[in-house]
């Protein structure tokens, strides 16, 4: 039985050009998560992630598609249905903000409100992915 999605209870975009982007930016988005799964230091599950919001507004196929795939399935599945994401999900993409934010904030941010926004922003995002529910590890599953 396929997963039910809240998201897909609402319409979907009736904006052509608007769906069609939708569309255009969850492939990218599931081929950056795809490439994430060969390279550690791109995010795998919250590309993945992007890509099901993105299809749940703009195609009923391909969001049931990523959500029924052998093996991306699993990490969006586990996040729509309340049970987190994985641990090493969290890990990196913290990791990552805290290796992009200040190169940002020390590199190119020259003006102190935009150097405050930016570590606020990394702030937030880092307390958002904490309390986020963890996935239980694949390994541990019966």
């Amino acid at each position: 039985m396929p997963l039910k999605n809240p998201a897909m209870d609402n319409k979907h975009v009736t904006n052509t050009f608007l769906r069609w982007l939708l569309i255009a930016c969850g492939w990218i988005a599931v081929a950056g998560g795809v490439v994430g799964i060969f390279l550690p230091l791109v995010p795998t599950v919250p590309l993945l992630l992007l890509a099901a919001a993105c299809f749940a507004r703009s195609s009923e196929r391909f969001h049931r598609w990523l959500v029924e795939h052998n093996r991306l399935g699993p990490l969006v599945r586990d996040y729509l249905s309340g049970a987190g994401i994985p641990v090493r999900a969290k890990r990196v993409a913290i990791g990552m903000i805290w290796v992009s934010f200040p190169l940002s904030i020390f590199q190119f941010a020259q003006q102190f409100w935009l150097k405050a926004l930016l570590a606020a922003i990394a702030v937030g995002i880092t307390l958002y992915l904490h309390f986020l529910p963890t996935a239980p590890d694949e390994n541990l599953r019966g």
